[in-house]
């Protein structure tokens, strides 16, 4: 049951990949969710229509669009707190359509926060992400590492950070940020690297097209980085606190696609695809969480640490993808940017 006295939480973005989990995860928490889903003309709840039906049957549904306050504020009329993961987040995109990510990352999550503000909201966590930091000058990246914005993806997400700490500075509104690193598992989207990977290989292409290889990055199980969320939504005295949520565990690009090969029995070769290359000057080449933080605050810690720990989860995403019902959803023959 849950921790705390929070009667109903809502889920911004529960249509995507985090969400849908997170969603999943706290209605066996036994919580009220109410999930915020992009509207759409096909009625479509995204990751969500694939839940079980006991999970449909619990939660509300609230279609909406996170860019219009007064939909936002009509779907939080009700709700103790907010977990707010609506955001455009695919890198490459973000070069052709900056405006767009200003309009849902940083006016979405300004939208939020005056709604929570007018209708005093309990508890408030945001959504940030480990692409903040850009290439790492030291490791491991603590929540004091300096910001970086080297994407217009992460400028926004930068300028959506502050945001919501200048609410808790400024109105004492109970907001914590939330800082995963790189999240893999079922349901995410092929525009990330693993994912894009293990579809590949699944269609039965050993030639796998991707970017940049040399890039490292600190990899986190889908389920670890939920815990996580539900650990800061139940965690006391944390208002204003940044809060990173990474495994610890570095590996480069070009290892992970060996290590996923091996798992799935594959000779492959690798192309270096140009298209999938971000600028020089915007691709961020190293990640490494310290999530000191999380374990002394939030009590804390990756199930799915270290090598063994990616591995048993990379088994876990493969075996996922590997289901015809699934794969069918990718267009794996398509540059998803």
């Amino acid at each position: 049951m849950p921790q705390n006295n929070f009667k109903r939480i809502l889920v911004t973005g529960a249509d995507g990949f985090i969400g849908s989990h997170l969603v999943e995860s706290l209605v066996f928490a036994g919580y009220d969710v109410r999930a915020f889903v992009l509207y759409n003309s096909f009625n479509s709840w995204g990751w969500l229509d694939k839940s079980d039906d006991i999970i449909k049957e619990k939660i509300e549904i609230f279609s909406g669009d996170i860019r219009d306050p007064y939909g936002v504020k009509k779907a939080m009329d009700g709700c103790d707190a907010v977990i707010h993961l609506a955001a455009l987040i695919a890198i490459p995109y973000s070069y052709y359509s900056p405006e767009t990510y200003v309009d849902t990352n940083i006016k979405g999550t300004l939208n939020i926060l005056q709604a929570a503000r007018e209708l005093s909201v309990k508890k408030i966590i945001h959504t940030s992400t480990s692409e903040v930091y850009g290439t790492a000058k030291y490791v491991p990246m603590d929540e004091n590492h300096p910001i970086v914005g080297q994407s217009p993806y992460s400028a926004t997400k930068i300028a959506a950070d502050q945001l919501a700490y200048s609410f808790y500075a400024s109105f004492n509104l109970p907001i914590t940020i939330a800082r995963p690193f790189n999240t893999y598992g079922p349901r995410q989207s092929s525009r990330a690297v693993i994912p894009t990977i293990i579809s590949q290989l699944v269609q039965a292409n050993n030639k796998i097209e991707l970017g940049s290889l040399a890039p490292t990055r600190d990899f986190n199980y889908i389920q670890d980085t939920v815990n996580g969320f539900i650990s800061i939504l139940e965690a006391e005295n944390i208002d204003g606190e940044i809060i990173n949520l990474g495994s610890g565990y570095e590996i480069s690009i070009r290892d992970t696609v060996n290590l996923i090969a091996k798992l799935m029995n594959k000779e492959i070769y690798i192309n270096e695809d140009l298209q999938r290359m971000r600028p020089k000057l915007s691709e961020v080449e190293r990640l490494l969480a310290d999530n000191t933080k999380a374990k002394k605050f939030l009590n804390w810690k990756p199930e799915y640490h270290g090598i063994e720990g990616l591995k048993a989860g990379l088994i876990k995403t493969i075996d996922w993808f590997e289901d015809s019902k699934n794969i069918q959803a990718y267009k794996t023959n398509i540059f998803n940017i």
